[in-house]
């Protein structure tokens, strides 16, 4: 007598959500996360030289008393122009101020204006592509024709034109940088969430009856972040060039207030006696700017290489 048996039963695999799905079990011989992060440190002498870079100069932002023990706007005339040596390693000004001590106390200035300026540009922008990727249309139209005009203006142009209309100041300078950017992270936003919404988990919440803005928020936004957060951090040595480049014009914070771009300025009536006075504070710029553009290139790439 033959024994009958029914076959077992299939189900039909459904797409899931990426946001809640849990991450699939590593390979065998597959490098942990925690040493693929050492060897994409350690083996990149130059990333590791900006990685410890930018931290100077977010310690100097923090704790600057950690770096310097001297007074910024103290000066001691009989120290005017002194070059820079043992008691003085940037030199000193043409009021006998410590250049090294207004270098570290102005880099909390300018960081704080530049974190100011990408988060506006961050929120403001991810805003905008979020709405006109995600309702299209006329809305879609409208707000991609605004971002249109904000790149048509050169990004100086428009933040000169920004801050003359909201006085001088660092909080002026850094939501007129922001706007610049502003533009960029909405088209980015906006072309990760067309991506998104054609998924089909996207497809089966609306088709569940669950509101827009939910489905915005809770399935679109966390899975459309990663470049345009990638991109904030591209343009952080940006936006640390165009607020010194602002601050240098004479827009940012109030003399004796140090600011990196403020401090550049203020030697260019002493570039022949005390080149120091530019040299140094504009070192300084390149420096942090070329270090954070170098870190955002090598989180740019791995982002890309990983699967």
């Amino acid at each position: 007598m033959t024994e009958l048996t029914t076959p077992p039963r299939t189900w039909a695999a459904t797409p899931e959500d990426p946001a809640t799905a849990k991450p699939a079990a590593p390979r065998p011989g597959a490098p942990s996360r925690a040493r693929r992060a050492l060897a994409f440190w350690l083996g990149r002498p130059g990333l590791l030289l900006s990685a410890a870079l930018l931290a100077v100069v977010l310690l100097a932002a923090l704790f600057p008393a950690l770096l310097t023990s001297r007074d910024p706007l103290a000066g001691i005339p009989g120290e005017r122009l002194l070059p820079p040596g043992a008691d003085h390693p940037f030199g000193t000004d043409q009021l006998g101020r410590d250049l090294y001590a207004r270098v570290v106390h102005g880099s909390a200035l300018t960081l704080r204006a530049t974190g100011l300026a990408v988060a506006v540009g961050l929120v403001a922008g991810s805003l905008v592509g979020l709405l006109a990727g995600y309702l299209g249309g006329r809305a879609d139209d409208a707000l991609m024709r605004l971002a249109d005009v904000l790149l048509a203006v050169p990004g100086l142009l428009l933040s000169l034109a920004l801050v003359t209309a909201l006085g001088f100041g660092t909080v002026e300078v850094a939501v007129a940088v922001g706007v610049t950017s502003v533009a960029m992270f909405a088209r980015i936003m906006r072309t990760e969430v067309q991506r998104v919404a054609r998924t089909p988990y996207v497809e089966a919440a609306r088709a569940a009856g669950v509101r827009w803005y939910t489905v915005l928020l809770r399935h679109v936004l966390p899975n459309a972040a990663a470049p345009v957060l990638v991109y904030a951090a591209v343009d952080f040595g940006a936006v640390v060039l165009q607020v010194s480049s602002l601050s240098f014009l004479g827009y940012g914070a109030r003399p004796p207030q140090p600011e990196w771009g403020a401090l550049v300025a203020s030697g260019r009536d002493y570039l022949a006696p005390a080149w120091w006075l530019t040299t140094l504070p504009g070192l300084t710029i390149a420096a942090t700017v070329l270090a954070a553009n170098r870190i955002a290139r090598a989180l740019d790439g791995e982002a890309r290489e990983t699967p």
